[in-house]
C-alpha cells in the first residue's frame, strides 16, 4: 500500500484515505464521494480495530460483510480498498500506542477508557501505511474527529483532516454500521435521539441555562422511547470541556442504550439568539 500511494504521489497524483471499520452505510459512501470530488485517488481502508473496543463490547459482533463493501467500493470507484489482517497490524509483542490525553478523557473517552488510544494508534499506522493527503471523517463521531486533528497537528503529520456533516436516515437517525443491530421498528424510534438534539438545541440558541438543556434533553429521551440516557453534555468544540455558560457555541453530544445496542449522536450549535 505504501508503495502503490508513493508511486501515485510521484505521478503528481493526489490521495485520498477513507478508515472504515467496514458494514458501509451512507455516511461512508457520502466520504467516499466527497474523496473522489477532490482527490485524484482514493483509498477506503476496512480494519475492525480491537484496539478500540472495551472488554465487555462488541468486538467479536460487530457487523461485516466484506463482499458487499467491496462491491460498494467498486461501484463507487475506489481505487485502493485497503484489509489488512491483525496480524499485520498489531503483530506479536506490540507495544507502541499513541495517545492524546487530554482531549480523549471527556465524552466518550469517560465512558470508554481507552477507546481513543486505540483510535488514534490505529489511524497513525493507516496514515503511515496508505501515506494520505486529505483523511476523510463523519461529524457523528465528533470527539474522534478532534483527537484526530490533534495528533495530526502535534506530531506533524502531512495529511489534511475533512470533517464532513453527519449523514442522517429520513427518521433522522444518524448512519452507523451498529444501527443494524435494530429491527425496523427499533429504528425508527432510535431517531427520538436526534430529536431531542434538535430540542436542546433550540433551547441552547435562547439561552436557556445549560443545566436545564441537558435535563430537557434527558427527559424527552425518557418521554419518548426506551433508551437509556448514558449522558447528555455540552462541550466546547474545539477544548470538548464542559460549556457552563449559556448561549455559547457547542457541541451538544449524547450517547443511550437500547439494551445492548449504544449510539451517540451530536449537533453543534453555534447561533445566539435573543428569547
Amino acid at each position: 500500500m505504501q508503495a502503490e500511494s508513493r508511486n501515485w504521489q510521484k505521478k503528481g497524483f493526489s490521495v485520498g484515505l477513507v478508515p472504515t471499520m467496514g458494514f458501509l452505510h451512507e455516511g461512508h459512501l457520502a466520504l467516499i464521494k466527497k474523496a473522489a470530488k477532490s482527490c485524484d485517488r482514493m483509498i477506503v481502508s476496512i480494519f475492525v480495530n480491537s484496539l478500540q473496543f472495551g472488554p465487555s463490547e462488541d468486538f467479536e459482533r460487530y457487523p461485516r460483510d466484506m463482499k458487499r463493501d467491496r462491491a460498494l467500493c467498486l461501484k463507487a470507484g475506489v481505487d485502493a480498498l485497503f484489509v489488512p489482517s491483525a496480524k499485520e497490524m498489531y503483530p506479536p509483542d506490540f507495544q507502541t500506542y499513541v495517545e492524546v490525553e487530554k482531549l480523549s478523557q471527556e465524552l466518550e473517552g469517560a465512558a470508554r477508557p481507552g477507546h481513543f488510544r486505540g483510535v488514534a494508534t490505529v489511524v497513525a499506522k493507516l496514515f503511515n501505511t496508505c501515506l494520505p493527503n486529505i483523511t476523510y471523517f463523519g461529524q457523528k463521531d465528533y470527539q474522534q474527529a478532534v483527537v484526530i486533528k490533534r495528533m495530526v497537528a502535534e506530531l506533524n503529520f502531512p495529511v489534511k483532516i475533512v470533517v464532513c456533516p453527519t449523514v442522517r436516515e429520513r427518521s433522522g437517525l444518524a448512519a452507523s454500521s451498529r444501527n443494524s443491530y435494530l429491527g425496523e421498528s427499533e429504528r425508527r424510534k432510535a431517531a427520538v435521539l436526534h430529536r431531542a438534539l434538535q430540542l436542546g438545541a433550540e433551547k441552547w440558541k435562547v439561552s436557556v441555562p445549560v443545566e436545564e438543556v441537558i435535563r430537557i434533553v434527558k427527559d424527552y429521551i425518557r418521554n419518548h422511547s426506551s433508551f437509556e440516557v448514558d449522558y447528555v453534555l455540552a462541550s466546547d468544540p474545539k477544548t470538548l470541556l464542559p460549556v457552563l455558560e449559556p448561549g455559547r457555541p457547542a457541541v451538544l453530544s449524547l450517547a443511550a442504550r437500547l439494551g445492548k445496542v449504544r449510539l451517540i449522536d451530536n449537533i453543534l450549535v453555534n447561533a445566539r439568539k435573543k428569547a
